[in-house]
């Protein structure tokens, strides 16, 4: 298999995406501490604390669904598929990409006609309780007819089904392309675990062979 370095633009899915995923848990983890903090010792509570998560994991495991792609780290089974040649693997790996990429762009199709109306007639709901920053208000003018927002509106956190869907078709494309091109030949899970366990293993012996070699020449 040959390794291809990334475009300028394939890096800048690459950040966007290790980005919203980190931003994501980050955000997350602080909303959700910072709520237990003020319900057990305050005895109060944060009340967009848990909305905000629900769309925070909504973003985590679209972006994160993309990423896994482009990772090989989604769940497969590769009994069958290393007991056959090479060029029969390619072609189940091509046929499950294809699956992959109909049912991909199907989805992406069902989510952009979903939440276009909220950009668009139905701009003016809001979530329930996330307040809208002060920072975002320009975004009346444009959405709202110049009447403020309360609440964030609803197609900000629903944004994540066209842009995540988008990311794993594009990501899927990628795949179909190093099919083709002969990079890689199957879409299996990960195996850069046991990988990294066998040659931290091959060091190791090979560490353990040099500190062998002067003992056995003091003895000779």
């Amino acid at each position: 298999m040959t390794h291809v370095e990334p475009t300028k633009f394939g890096r800048f899915i690459d950040n966007i995406e290790e980005t919203s995923i980190a931003l994501c848990m980050g955000l997350m983890t602080i909303v959700t501490f910072a709520n237990v903090v003020a319900r057990y010792v305050f005895n109060s509570n944060i009340l967009w604390a848990l909305e905000l998560t629900v769309f925070l994991f909504a973003w985590l495991v679209l972006m994160g669904s993309s990423y896994a792609v482009k990772k090989h780290i989604h769940i497969g089974v590769d009994v069958v598929i290393n007991l056959v040649s090479k060029k029969t693997r390619k072609t189940l790996a091509l046929l499950a990409v294809t699956a992959s990429l109909a049912f991909s762009i199907l989805l992406l199709i069902g989510s952009w006609n979903y939440w276009y109306p909220f950009a668009t007639e139905r701009a003016w709901l809001e979530t329930e309780d996330i307040p809208m920053p002060e920072i975002f208000a320009f975004m009346a003018d444009t959405f709202n007819e110049g009447e403020a927002y309360e609440k964030i509106p609803r197609f900000i956190p629903y944004a994540a089904l066209p842009l995540g869907l988008a990311l794993i078709t594009f990501r899927f494309l990628q795949l179909a392309w190093k099919i083709i091109t002969g990079e890689i030949d199957q879409i299996i899970a990960s195996h850069e675990v046991e990988e990294d366990l066998e040659a931290i293993k091959e060091a190791y012996e090979k560490e353990m062979t040099m500190d062998d070699f002067p003992m056995k020449k003091e003895k000779v």
